[in-house]
């Protein structure tokens, strides 16, 4: 069943302050995945092939982990804008593919879809049939509609493709609370035209939520007439950059098919290092990771910081 996801954003531009995660900070956990110099994925290190540094100070690995088998949440998220019309059912097949093959026990991954507004077409289910029921209520969604109502500003008037919002909506409000390893995979252009919260805020509550983005750079050179479009892998660059994902590009050469092959692989190719912070203070700051390989010919991929939440009020 369909369910708008609208109204949490209004619910955030009412707050003064963007919410924080309720688990304290004790143990941070960070996701790498290791490229060698031609970005074949390495599978085979062990913790002391690897470095972690905090805000420039070495921190002390107390937990390392190969991630080939532990229990994964994976928030899909699905652009159907307008540009992306002819793609839709493409997207629809490999996904239900996607999504027959990576699953395991303990697995479990959710679907929504966002163009001029964010709809959750699947909870939380580690059925494929489940999610491939929710795939097929993939539909364009572009132009002026009667968005449901609520407490958002300007909700009548129309927008575009609510990527950002999409983003933080899948973090704050179905992985925040979440356990364990949590990706969202988009599936897009790049192109946000309408979100009311920014890219900053987005990739802030993906860090919050301890989420990896997983950019699917997909677009559909016919939709943007003469003069081109598109051109958005820039900034799904940054988002995934910043959290420790990666960007794959969708092209003639490289079908979305195999995009989702490669992320299978990666996904099941990581490692979890966890730490205790020397700086123990909970001030919510936000704290630069830095996590390095003794092998120079190797590359770490990781999200770059996290924050260091204050512990609640009782």
């Amino acid at each position: 069943m369909k369910t708008p996801l609208v109204f949490a954003i209004g619910a955030a531009l009412l707050a003064q302050d963007l919410p924080s995660i309720k688990v304290e900070v004790d143990v941070v956990s960070v996701l790498t995945t290791v490229r060698d110099k031609k970005g074949g994925l390495v599978a085979n290190l062990q913790k002391d092939d690897f470095t972690v540094l905090e805000d420039g100070k070495p921190q002390t690995i107390k937990y390392f982990t190969k991630e080939t088998d532990l229990p994964l949440t994976i928030g899909m998220l699905v652009d159907v804008s307008g540009s992306q019309r002819n793609l839709i059912e493409i997207e629809r097949n490999a996904a239900s593919q996607f999504f027959s093959q990576v699953l395991r026990k303990k697995d479990e991954a959710f679907l929504i879809s966002f163009g001029e507004e964010t709809e959750l077409l699947q909870d939380y289910t580690g059925s494929p049939r489940l999610l491939k029921e929710g795939l097929n209520q993939l539909r364009v969604s572009s132009g002026v509609s009667g968005m449901h109502p609520g407490p958002v500003p300007t909700i009548g008037q129309p927008r575009g493709t609510v990527l950002y919002d999409a983003i933080y909506l899948a973090a704050t409000e179905k992985l925040r609370s979440e356990v364990g390893r949590k990706v969202i995979v988009v599936i897009t252009d790049g192109v946000d035209q309408g979100s009311r919260l920014t890219r900053n805020e987005a990739v802030e509550a993906a860090q919050k939520a301890d989420a990896v983005i997983y950019s699917i750079d997909y677009s559909d050179p016919r939709a943007y007439g003469p003069f081109g479009g598109g051109g958005g892998e820039g900034e799904l660059r940054k988002m995934s950059d910043e959290t420790g994902g990666h960007v794959y590009k969708v092209d003639r050469k490289h079908t979305l098919e195999d995009v989702f092959k490669e992320l299978q692989d990666e996904m099941r190719s990581q490692y979890s290092i966890g730490y205790t912070p020397v700086n123990g203070v909970k001030d919510g700051s936000y704290r630069h990771v830095d996590v390095r390989l003794a092998n120079k010919d190797l590359k770490a991929q990781a999200r770059k910081g996290y924050y260091a939440i204050k512990p609640e009020s009782r």
